[in-house]
């Protein structure tokens, strides 16, 4: 299988810069995954289409502010450092420009906060060990910003909008975006409707953005993310299947995290640890009936991942449909639901 196989035409102006309005008002395609059949709503009317005795599986990650500025000890100049994942107080992180940062060399952020070069990986990761005096997540509060994808050119006005209402556990690169449309009140009524609500945690990484370099997909490396699925949770879940209830995932980092954790008969443990499951056609779902999802980059390991629940020609239809009917894309675009 191909990675070309996977591409379609997008119109830049398709790139949502900034969220809708309000939340739930963003568009939602629902497809049919067997029939590739298409309908068009509001997100608000996913309520109608899940079921009494669904469990709905969403991401309580919260994004750090993790892109800071630093300089080298007396130079006058800019190092934009981005966090990615860590042990303790050394991270991996990606920096611009790299090539300034040799093995040993330092980087002041403030009067608080200073870090040591002390690896490069082969990919031109830098491995940064922190110091600092205080509480690190309070010092990247102060210092950082918010890590929008590269293809969002506007600056976003409330940082929460690149926050689910959810959001919880600190420790993603990126939002996991499909959550970004569920408002308190639609969650209360989903939940009042009889839908179960989970939670699960995997801390989006920025190799979410990599593009796929590699023809051949089975040759592609995929990044590594930490996820957490509680004990209470991998409960509800295996209840649900072993009464053959619908399990339905929000979001491309929710069913990365319950098939990293299913046996073959989809049940999950409750376990955490790190997942660098790279799901492709013709791959067979263990755990997940069904996707509330975004609309994703061409060529990427997402748009890969959706078409496993369907077909890569249903999905692919479903995109060029999507951009006929000028719907918008990616982090801050509209959603699709593949039931």
């Amino acid at each position: 299988m191909k990675t070309s196989d996977f591409s379609y035409d997008l119109p830049s102006e398709l790139i949502a810069q900034h969220p809708a309005q309000k939340r739930d008002q963003s568009r939602l395609m629902l497809l049919n995954k067997k029939t590739g059949l298409i309908n068009h709503k509001k997100f608000y009317n996913i309520i109608d289409y899940l079921n009494n005795g669904d469990v709905l599986v969403l991401n309580d990650t919260r994004v750090m502010p993790a892109r800071i500025f630093g300089h080298r000890p007396e130079k006058d100049e800019s190092i934009e450092i981005l966090l990615l994942n860590h042990k303790g107080d050394t991270w991996e992180t990606l920096a611009k420009p790299g090539k300034k940062l040799k093995i040993g060399t330092e980087i002041i952020f403030s009067d608080e906060l200073k870090a040591e070069v002390i690896d490069i990986s082969e990919d031109g990761s830098r491995f940064l060990k922190f110091i600092y005096s205080g509480i690190f997540e309070e010092i990247l509060d102060r210092l950082g910003e918010m890590p929008l994808p590269p293809y969002i050119q506007e600056k976003l006005e409330d940082k929460e909008r690149y926050q689910t209402v959810y959001s919880k556990e600190i420790g993603s690169a990126a939002a996991p975006t499909a959550g970004l449309h569920f408002t308190k009140e639609l969650l209360k009524k989903i939940e009042e409707k009889g839908i179960e609500i989970c939670f699960i945690t995997l801390h989006v990484g920025l190799g979410t953005f990599r593009p796929v370099k590699v023809e051949d997909v089975t040759k592609h490396k995929m990044h590594s993310e930490f996820y957490i699925i509680r004990d209470d949770v991998a409960q509800k879940i295996n209840k649900a299947k072993d009464e053959g209830r619908r399990i339905v995932a929000v979001g491309t980092t929710s069913i990365r995290t319950l098939e990293s954790a299913a046996d073959d008969k989809g049940y999950v443990k409750a376990k955490s640890g790190w997942t660098d499951i790279f799901i492709y056609p013709p791959y067979k779902f263990k755990c997940v009936d069904a996707l509330i999802t975004n609309f994703h980059l061409p060529e990427s390991t997402l748009i890969m991942l959706v078409s496993s629940l369907s077909t890569r020609e249903i999905i692919l239809n479903a995109y060029n449909v999507a951009v006929k009917e000028k719907y918008r894309f990616f982090s801050f675009g509209d959603a699709m639901f593949i039931y």
